[in-house]
């Protein structure tokens, strides 16, 4: 039975077996990216036109095609490295017109924005924690440019309000976003970034399934290793790792060593302030000991007084007895004298 060939108008030709091969016609090339005005810009000048736009717009055109992909991604990153360098200016700014005593702190007009730089800092380094493992590996870009968007909504906000709301107020929709962003990432995300790791696949291979007993599991064993050793790149990739990995934990014991401080100056702050109340219940027990002296010297002071006052008027009535006494008598001889008077007339 003679083999036939489709041609590509249709046709069908009978194939001899000392002919040559027929040609496969080979696929269109691709369009190039002439076609699209934008995309045949230079990278910076794509870069510069998205600036003008807001991170959370650029995230979504990462579906346009894997040049915009690669574009927008390098954008969300560089956009959040940004975001961190503004933040740290504006905290640098507000602690140099702080007093340096804390008490003195907490009653000045800049408390409440640097209660709200201290927020975005711990929110910022939680989402540093959670994305930034994949991104320095390549794996990822910094996905949630809605994020960005409000942190810097949040830091242009503080340096505009003279008096801004209270933290949680003005922080609220950006914890919101975060976690949610955070949550999403580490569930539904890491899991298949894992895998692309670069010590994940060959953890899986080494780590495997043991190998049924038999004649041949020796060689089997041996081929097997001998397949799955790493290479130069796998070993670089590991060891890039293994550094990011060290920088993150030098950070994490950083921040472990600054939290640490604060303990310890909290700790100080409680003791003197136990000293304090200390000194001052004993200066109100003192002062309650000395008005019971007064108090005691008050009462004496009274008993005096009314003993003085009730002694004066007993002689004052006493001296008003006697003068009523006198007066009558002084009566009764009156009648005698005008007789005497008479009798000698």
């Amino acid at each position: 039975m003679a083999a036939v060939v489709v041609s590509a108008d249709g046709g069908v030709a009978p194939l001899d077996p000392d002919s040559a091969s027929p040609r496969i016609p080979s696929p269109a090339p691709e369009q190039p990216l002439q076609n699209n005005a934008l995309l045949g810009l230079p990278i910076v000048a794509i870069e510069n036109i998205l600036n003008f736009l807001s991170y959370d717009e650029i995230s979504l055109l990462r579906l346009v095609c894997k040049r915009m992909d690669m574009i927008c991604q390098r954008t969300l990153n560089q956009g959040f490295l940004k975001v961190e360098r503004y933040h740290s200016l504006c905290q640098k700014q507000v602690k140099a017109q702080l007093p340096r005593r804390e008490s003195e702190r907490r009653n000045h007009s800049l408390a409440r924005h640097a209660d709200i730089l201290a927020a975005v800092e711990t929110r910022l380094s939680l989402l540093n924690m959670t994305f930034m493992k994949y991104v320095d590996s390549n794996l990822c870009c910094f996905i949630p440019g809605k994020v960005i968007d409000e942190i810097y909504r949040v830091l242009r906000y503080v340096n505009s309000t003279r008096a801004p709301q209270r933290a949680h107020e003005v922080l609220q929709e950006l914890r919101d976003i975060s976690s949610m962003a955070m949550e999403y990432f580490d569930e539904k995300i890491v899991p298949i970034l894992k895998k692309r790791l670069p010590g994940a696949d060959l953890s899986g291979r080494l780590i495997g399934s043991a190998p049924v007993a038999g004649p041949s599991t020796s060689l089997t064993t041996m081929s097997l290793l001998a397949k799955n050793t790493p290479s130069r790149s796998e070993m670089t990739k590991v060891q890039q790792q293994v550094k990011v990995n060290g920088a993150s934990m030098t950070a994490l014991r950083r921040e472990m060593q600054e939290v640490r401080v604060k303990q310890l100056e909290q700790q100080k702050q409680l003791q003197d302030q136990e000293q304090k109340l200390l000194e001052q219940s004993q200066v109100i027990g003192e002062q309650n000991a000395r008005l019971a002296e007064l108090e005691h010297k008050l009462r004496e002071l009274m008993d005096s007084a009314v003993a003085s006052t009730s002694s004066s008027s007993s002689a004052a009535v006493e001296g008003e007895s006697g003068l009523c006494l006198k007066r009558p008598r002084k009566c009764s001889d009156l009648p005698r004298h005008s007789k005497r008077l008479r009798s000698k007339k």
